[in-house]
C-alpha cells in the first residue's frame, strides 16, 4: 500500500534492502529503488521527497552524469560527495537508508519533524522499516510496551519521540540519524537538526515592522507551496474551513505556475454542528477548484476503524481521522496520488486557545471533564504511567508550550496518523506549512504578531482579511470534529459496547478494572460525560488486541 507501482529487493554483503515505490517523480524505471550508484559501492532507499532536488543538483552535481530525473538519484550522489553535511540543505519530508558496501556502514536519517516514519530494532541484526507491522513480520515478537500503554490510557500521551507501543521496537525521532556498522552491531543515534538553535537566525528579523516581516514570511510561504507542487502526477488539496486552508487556497490561486484547475477534498457528516462544508464553499466561490465532498456515516465506522487500526499499528485519533482517511480514498479514486494540506500553522503561530488559557490540554474537544479515566485501570498498570516529560528551553511559557506541541505531542501524533491514512490509499501527503523555515520564523516571531486584542494568529488573520473573506479570516479556531460523542452514545452504542467487552476479554483485559469500565460506560450512555476520548481509547485497545 505504501508503494504499489514497483517492488525491488537487493541483497549484497549481508545487507538486504527492499523498496515499494509510489511513483511521483520520473515515472520510468530509472527512478526505481533500491538505487545503486554507477560503481555499485553505494545504495539508497528513500521514502518521501526532497523538494529542492533541482536546486541541489544545480549547486553540487553539475559535473555528475545522472540517468534519471528523480530526487532519489540526486540524494544518492549528494550523500556520496557531501555525506551527512548535506542534511541541512535538504528541504523535504524523508526517511532514508544509505549503504556503503565497502565499509559496511549504514546511515539512516529521518526528516526534521518526522513527517515520514522510520522504525527499527537492534540486537543481533539491525532491521529498519516504514511501519511497525513489517518488523513484526520479520520476527519481532508483538509484545506490548506497558509503560507507553499506561501513559496513553492514564494521561493521553502517545509515548516519547523514540518510543512505540511495542517492546523492542523504537522509532528514530524527527531530526535524528542512526549509524550502524555491520559486524560491530552497535547503534549510534544522533540529533542532526536542533530546532531551538536553528530558528534563532530569525530573531534578526524581529526589528522589522510587522508589514516588512510579513512580506518575508509570505515569500517563504509561496516558495514552500510551489516546491510541493513539483510532481509528474496530478496534485490535489484537502481543505477545511479554517485559516490554514484559507492561506493554502490563497497561495494556490494566486501563484501563476501552479495549475488553477485542481481537485479539492473535504469531509462532512451531515451534522451542521461540526461540518465545515459551508466555510469551504465560501472559500472556493469564484475559483476553478473542483470540490469533492466526502461523507462519513455511522455505518462506515466499524469497518473503517478496523482497517485503520491495522494500518496504524498503534492507537490513533478518533472519528476525525476516519473521516480524513476517506478524503484520501476519494483522491485515489480520482487518480490523484499527491495531496497538500495546511498542517502546522497552529503550532507555529500559537493558534490553539489553550496557549493563552490556564490549561495545557493534550486532547482537543475533550470538554471540561477528564479526557481519560485512570480510575478504570488496574493499579499495576496505573503505577507505570508517568507525566509527560519534555524540555523547556525558553524563558516563557508560551514558547515552551509551542515547543512541546511541535517536538513531543501534537505534530508527531498528527503526522503519524496522517501518514498512515494517506499511504493506506497510496497517496502522498505534503504539508507546505511544515517547511522548517516557516515553522522557525513564525515560532521566533514577536508575540504581537501571534496574539493581539484577544485574537491568535493575528498577523496572518489581518493579512488574509485584506485579500479574501473577513468572516473566514477572523472566524474563531474550530477543532476539526465529528459527531463522535453523539454517535457512540446513540447509533453506534451497540458496536461500542461490543468493542469494550472485546477489550476486557483480550490480552489487554488485565490492565483494566472491569467493574469501573462498565460503570463509566453506563454513565456515558446516560449523558454524564462531555467527552468521548476515553471511550475511543477503549475501542482502540480492543481493535489492536482483538
Amino acid at each position: 500500500h505504501r508503494g504499489p507501482n514497483n517492488t525491488q529487493q537487493l541483497h549484497h554483503n549481508n545487507i538486504w534492502l527492499g523498496h515499494n515505490r509510489l511513483s511521483i517523480l520520473d515515472l520510468s524505471s530509472n527512478g526505481s529503488q533500491p538505487m545503486l550508484d554507477s560503481t555499485g559501492r553505494y545504495a539508497l532507499v528513500l521514502n518521501g521527497e526532497i523538494y529542492n532536488y533541482i536546486e541541489l543538483r544545480e549547486k553540487y552535481l553539475k559535473q555528475q552524469q545522472l540517468i534519471s530525473g528523480s530526487d532519489t538519484e540526486v540524494l544518492l550522489y549528494l550523500l556520496i560527495t557531501k555525506g551527512e553535511a548535506i542534511l541541512p540543505d535538504l528541504l523535504g519530508m524523508f526517511s532514508f537508508v544509505w549503504v556503503d558496501y565497502h565499509t559496511q556502514n549504514i546511515l539512516a536519517v529521518r526528516d526534521r519533524f518526522g513527517v515520514k516514519p522510520l522504525y527499527y530494532c537492534g540486537g543481533q541484526d539491525l532491521t529498519i522499516a516504514s511501519e511497525i507491522k513489517t518488523l513484526h513480520a520479520l520476527g519481532q515478537a508483538k509484545s506490548a510496551n506497558e509503560k507507553v500503554w499506561a501513559g496513553y490510557l492514564a494521561n493521553a500521551h502517545y509515548g516519547d519521540t523514540h518510543e512505540t507501543f511495542w517492546e523492542q521496537i523504537q522509532q528514530l525521532p524527527g531530526g535524528h540519524l542512526l549509524r550502524y556498522r555491520v559486524g560491530e552491531k552497535s547503534i549510534d543515534v544522533k540529533q542532526w537538526y536542533d530546532f531551538v538553535a536553528a530558528g534563532q537566525q530569525y530573531l534578526d528579523l524581529n526589528h522589522l515592522s510587522a508589514s516588512e516581516w510579513l512580506k518575508k514570511y509570505e515569500l517563504l510561504m509561496d516558495e514552500a507551496v510551489a516546491l510541493r507542487f513539483r510532481s509528474d502526477v496530478p496534485v490535489g488539496v484537502n481543505l477545511s474551513g479554517g485559516l490554514d486552508s484559507s492561506l493554502l487556497f490563497k497561495i494556490i490561486t494566486h501563484t501563476s505556475d501552479i495549475p488553477s484547475h485542481l481537485h479539492a477534498f473535504t469531509f462532512y457528516t451531515n451534522d451542521e454542528r461540526y461540518d465545515e462544508i459551508k466555510w469551504v464553499e465560501t472559500l472556493l466561490q469564484n475559483s476553478n477548484l473542483q470540490l469533492n465532498k466526502v461523507l462519513l456515516t455511522p455505518e462506515m465506522v466499524p469497518a473503517l476503524s478496523k482497517a485503520l487500526s491495522w494500518h496504524q499499528d498503534e492507537p490513533f485519533g478518533g472519528f476525525p481521522t476516519l473521516a480524513y482517511a476517506n478524503c484520501f480514498a476519494a483522491a485515489r479514486r480520482a487518480g490523484i496520488p499527491v495531496i497538500l494540506d495546511g498542517q502546522g500553522i497552529d503550532e507555529a503561530w500559537a493558534g490553539y486557545d489553550y496557549y493563552f488559557a490556564e490549561k495545557q490540554s493534550l486532547v482537543q474537544g475533550a470538554g471540561k471533564s477528564s479526557a481519560t479515566k485512570a480510575n478504570t485501570l488496574a493499579m499495576d498498570l496505573r503505577m507505570l504511567a508517568s507525566p509527560l516529560q519534555f524540555s523547556r528551553p525558553f524563558d516563557n511559557a508560551l514558547q515552551n508550550l509551542q515547543y512541546r506541541d511541535i517536538r513531543y505531542t501534537k505534530i508527531p501524533r498528527a503526522l503519524r496518523f496522517n501518514d498512515r491514512i494517506s499511504m493506506m490509499h497510496s497517496v502522498e501527503l505534503r504539508e507546505p506549512f511544515l517547511d522548517h523555515r516557516l515553522v522557525e520564523m513564525a515560532f521566533y516571531a514577536p508575540l504581537s504578531h501571534k496574539y493581539q486584542q484577544g485574537t491568535n494568529k493575528f498577523l496572518l488573520r489581518q493579512k488574509l482579511g485584506q485579500s479574501t473573506n473577513q468572516a473566514l479570516a477572523f472566524a474563531p479556531k474550530r477543532a476539526l470534529q465529528t459527531p463522535q460523542r453523539e454517535w457512540l452514545r446513540t447509533v453506534l452504542s451497540a458496536w461500542a459496547s461490543e468493542q469494550i467487552e472485546t477489550m476486557l476479554q483480550s490480552k489487554a483485559g488485565p490492565w483494566f478494572n472491569a467493574d469501573e469500565v462498565l460503570s463509566e460506560w453506563k454513565a456515558y450512555l446516560a449523558g454524564q460525560s462531555d467527552n468521548s476520548f476515553y471511550i475511543w481509547q477503549w475501542i482502540n485497545t480492543a481493535l489492536i488486541f482483538a
